[in-house]
């Protein structure tokens, strides 16, 4: 009845095995989501925490975390190009030069093959080589960074409420920064963990808001500093500006999501026309594999084509231009 399978004629033993069974295999699901929570309980622990497990002093932990960041022992940039070591600190990625050139080298190859593969030519090809392997360490930090930015800022908010509520319990201003540095995850604990490290060892708090702002890159965060200057520079209750810090950033970032849902139609649109040329030409690749193989090594083809990735680009550029709304 009802589509309800009949156990009467199963044995005891029979059904007691399969409750067994089941039930089993309901504390192995428990089990395996509880190894995914605990693991990304011990990721939420930020990594200058990590490094102060691994060090046995703070001062030493701070160092390492430095380098670890491509700043130098004092904290200061430490490349000749100052551009490129703002977006590595930015990016929060570990500086590892070595294995950067030696994944842009490989991405070049493989962008290189696949043009001889597909199209043909070695001149062109050890130009894309060289263009990927320049050019995209760039275009991934940009996005890494930004990503983080994104997520710093979404966290600010929360970090400042966290000082206001120990500066309302009589803690000192280092202390309710350091606090953060413990209970928030990356990326806002490692930058307020660091910022503490540099008060703790000399740092005025003006100046070492200032330093973590630069290497943030977040506006919300150069609001902050300038917040904390002007409660150095003119007095006044650190705590009520920082509740005023805090309204403004959550209003500002209740626009910028209102301006990202007015430009999600631009933002699609340029997906689709970007992607839909690619999509033709691989069905027709996958359809008719000579279509395109009888005149593929004709100049005029390859010229063509060229034009027209140019112009795509071109047309990218502009749609970004037109969907990009600063503020």
């Amino acid at each position: 009845m009802f589509g309800l399978p009949d156990i009467t004629g199963y044995s005891m033993f029979m059904l007691v095995s399969a409750i067994m069974a089941a039930g089993a295999f309901f504390l192995m699901i428990q089990a395996g989501l509880g190894l995914v929570t605990q693991a990304q309980t011990k990721r939420i622990v930020n990594r200058r925490l990590q490094f102060k497990d691994r060090f046995a002093s703070t001062s030493e932990a701070m160092v390492e975390l430095r380098k670890s960041r491509g700043l130098d022992a004092d904290g200061n940039f430490a490349m000749p190009l100052e551009r490129f070591n703002r977006l590595v600190v930015r990016s929060g990625l570990p500086y590892q030069p070595l294995k950067w050139v030696a994944m842009s080298a490989a991405g070049g190859l493989v962008a290189a093959g696949a043009y001889m593969h597909f199209v043909g030519g070695w001149m062109p090809a050890l130009g894309i080589c060289l263009l990927v392997f320049l050019v995209g360490p760039i275009f991934v930090l940009k996005h890494v960074a930004g990503k983080r930015r994104k997520k710093l800022a979404g966290q600010l908010p929360d970090a400042l409420q966290i000082v206001c509520r120990s500066l309302e319990a009589g803690h000192p201003v280092a202390t309710a920064v350091s606090l953060v540095a413990r209970e928030m995850p990356d990326p806002i604990g490692t930058e307020f963990g660091m910022t503490a490290d540099e008060v703790s060892y000399g740092f005025s708090l003006t100046n070492a808001v200032q330093r973590m702002a630069e290497r943030s890159g977040d506006p919300d965060v150069e609001l902050f500093g300038a917040t904390v200057r002007l409660q150095e520079k003119t007095g006044g209750n650190l705590c009520d500006l920082l509740k005023a810090n805090t309204t403004t950033i959550r209003e500002r970032q209740t626009m910028r999501l209102k301006v990202r849902a007015a430009s999600s139609e631009g933002r699609m649109s340029a997906l689709i026309l970007t992607s839909a040329p690619f999509m033709v030409m691989l069905a027709i690749h996958l359809t008719q594999p000579n279509f395109y193989g009888n005149v593929i090594h004709d100049p005029l083809i390859r010229y063509g084509f060229a034009g027209l990735f140019v112009w795509m680009f071109i047309g990218n550029l502009v749609m970004r231009k037109m969907i990009n709304f600063k503020m």
